[in-house]
């Protein structure tokens, strides 16, 4: 019978502590097969000849088998896991805080060891369980440049980009969790999928820009969709951008994974103000980087994310203009009620106007659900995402939680 880790306790946080990644040895974790190999060479723990063997079975046992200790590698050699635990390391991030809200979704602020010079960093994941798939959204930065004025994450200045380690490790970490690896249970009560994987599809909505850090979030999507390892579908990764026009054929071309533009305005003028990455790239090149995706169809359709912010981007002319906008583009559009947080100045759109503005979209011929707001409880809805010290005392987050759940319900 598995058991859920009280992460309140302070035992619990030392006992997850010992097993986190120590910064004075490299980690195996994000690097490539052939890296996997050079790294064995280089330090002198295997002949040449047997480099590529043994960066197969690393690889066998860091994706497909999930482990966090040389010792659980139990094909490889007790001499050769001695060595390799004294050059490298393969263990987790520290989890500070995990959060389960009341519809089931996780919330986990991860600690990653100093770079360099630099201070450790957190960052925010996410875990939503739904009928039949559950999706892990990721961060591939800690804070963000873009200053979206709708978003908390913005409100965050840009620390430093995240590694390829970093955002494999938390999918790695999730999965862990989730009981979602093999010879592993799920924590009790946890909700979960009925039947297949726990964490079926992953999304980089999380902290950051993800194609202000193209190389290493390439890197991190080829290793979590390589069929011989953590083996995700490409269709099952959904990669969202703000904008960053000149990256966005190279994501079709490099990575292959679905498309997400955060949109939220048909205007350039709202735009440069909602999302200010529009003064750089406007909406009209913004429309025709995205018209070139490659493999684009509809089978393969970009998604639009539009937040819905009261009388601001919300009426039957915004709809209007937005099917214009993406005519002839395979596309899906997702409406996100806005998600409060603390000190925003927005203020989340009717349900009534809501479903208006999708009944015009669905009728132009575009899929529009209205994304189901979700753990909002715990500040892990959509843009409520954010790590820094200055987060709020326990007792003025639990008084804003209870504010939002009585004023948002079953909305």
């Amino acid at each position: 019978m598995a058991l859920t880790i009280d992460l309140t306790s302070a035992e619990s946080r030392s006992a997850l502590a010992a097993k986190t990644a120590k910064p004075d040895k490299p980690t195996l974790i994000g690097l490539t097969r052939d890296e996997l190999a050079v790294a064995l060479v280089e330090s002198a723990l295997v002949p040449e000849r047997q480099a590529r063997m043994r960066a197969q079975q690393l690889w066998h046992w860091l994706y497909v088998r999930g482990v966090s200790d040389f010792d659980a590698m139990s094909n490889i050699s007790r001499d050769l896991r001695g060595a390799l635990d004294r050059h490298f390391t393969v263990a987790r991030p520290q989890i500070v805080e995990e959060q389960i809200s009341a519809d089931g979704t996780r919330k986990w602020l991860f600690r990653f060891p100093p770079r360099g010079a630099g201070r450790p960093v957190e960052v925010e994941t996410v875990y939503i369980p739904e009928e039949g798939r559950g999706t892990l959204c990721i961060s591939s930065q800690v804070g963000c440049t873009l200053t979206c004025s709708f978003c908390h994450t913005g409100t965050q200045k840009l620390v430093r980009n995240l590694t390829a380690e970093e955002i494999l490790s938390q999918l790695l970490t999730a999965r862990d969790r989730l009981g979602d690896f093999p010879q592993r249970e799920t924590p009790m009560g946890a909700i979960v999928p009925a039947e297949g994987r726990k964490v079926s599809n992953i999304v980089m909505m999380g902290m950051g820009e993800p194609l202000y850090n193209f190389d290493h979030v390439k890197k991190a999507l080829l290793i979590a969709s390589d069929g011989d390892g953590l083996s995700l579908s490409k269709r099952r990764i959904t990669l969202s951008t703000s904008g960053v026009v000149p990256e966005i054929y190279r994501t079709g071309e490099e990575i292959g994974v679905m498309l997400a533009i955060s949109l939220h305005a048909v205007r350039d003028d709202l735009r440069d103000m909602l999302v200010p990455i529009n003064k750089k790239y406007p909406l009209k090149e913004l429309l025709e980087a995205c018209r070139r995706y490659p493999g684009l169809s509809n089978a393969r359709r970009i998604t639009f994310e539009y937040v819905m912010l009261r009388d601001v981007n919300d009426s039957l002319a915004d709809a209007k203009e937005l099917v214009r906008l993406l005519r002839g583009i395979p596309a899906k559009i997702n409406l996100i009620p806005f998600n409060p947080w603390p000190g925003s100045n927005y203020q989340c759109s009717d349900w009534e106007t809501i479903e208006t503005f999708a009944d015009y979209v669905n009728q132009a011929g575009y899929a529009s659900p209205i994304r189901t707001p979700r753990g909002r409880d715990i500040l892990a809805a959509c843009g409520q995402l954010k790590s820094e010290s200055e987060r709020l005392k326990k007792s003025e987050r639990l008084a804003l939680e209870a504010m939002m759940i009585a004023g948002h319900g079953e909305a």
